[in-house]
């Protein structure tokens, strides 16, 4: 394919997108990570990183229509962890990320979208972390769209993959981290 034929998969999400706490996290952040496996398999995508520290659901809506503003082929919505952390209402945090899916579909109606579950801490009490868990399974089944369970599977409270604070993946846990978005990822290519 030439150059003009490349497609754009959009990583729309938090910190653990941005890449917080690597030394580059242009090229070692989860996302470039999946962009370098497409360059190896010489796939014509390119990856965009728009992972913003500190996002909440209710901020990503508000930053969606910007983001938006560049052509999507494949939408990565991975938001919610900083709606947990915070114990923010189960329902506002589902609701933000329906709204921001409908956004995204009513723009792109023929970009494909992968939602990237996340789990609130413990701490947080049985019921809101029940409720919490329930957000992505509900949302992707309800859109059709295909969903990664839970975003840090094998590297969430592995302190060998995770940085200091216990939440953001060092370098080895954003490579684990890629593995498991491009399980999902791949086929959509």
């Amino acid at each position: 394919m030439h150059a003009a034929e490349t497609r754009t998969i959009l990583f729309f999400g938090d910190s653990l997108t941005a890449g917080y706490g690597l030394q580059d996290p242009s090229s070692e952040a989860f996302p470039a990570v999946i962009q370098q496996t497409i360059n190896d398999a010489r796939l014509p995508w390119r990856v965009v990183n728009a992972g913003l520290s500190g996002e909440t659901s209710a901020g990503g809506l508000r930053r969606v229509e910007w983001v938006l503003r560049q052509h999507v082929d494949i939408f990565v919505l991975e938001l919610g962890g900083n709606d947990g952390l915070r114990g923010l209402p189960p329902e506002d945090t589902r609701a933000n990320l329906q709204a921001i899916i409908d956004r995204v579909r009513s723009k792109y109606p023929a970009a494909k979208i992968i939602l990237a579950g996340i789990a609130a801490p413990p701490n947080m009490g049985a019921d809101f972390t029940r409720d919490f868990a329930a957000i992505f399974p509900y949302l992707a089944e309800k859109n059709r769209i295909p969903l990664i369970p839970f975003l840090l599977e094998g590297v969430a409270g592995r302190p060998e993959l995770n940085q200091s604070d216990g939440i953001h993946p060092n370098l080895k846990g954003h490579a684990l981290t890629a593995e498991t978005v491009w399980k999902k990822l791949r086929p959509l290519l």
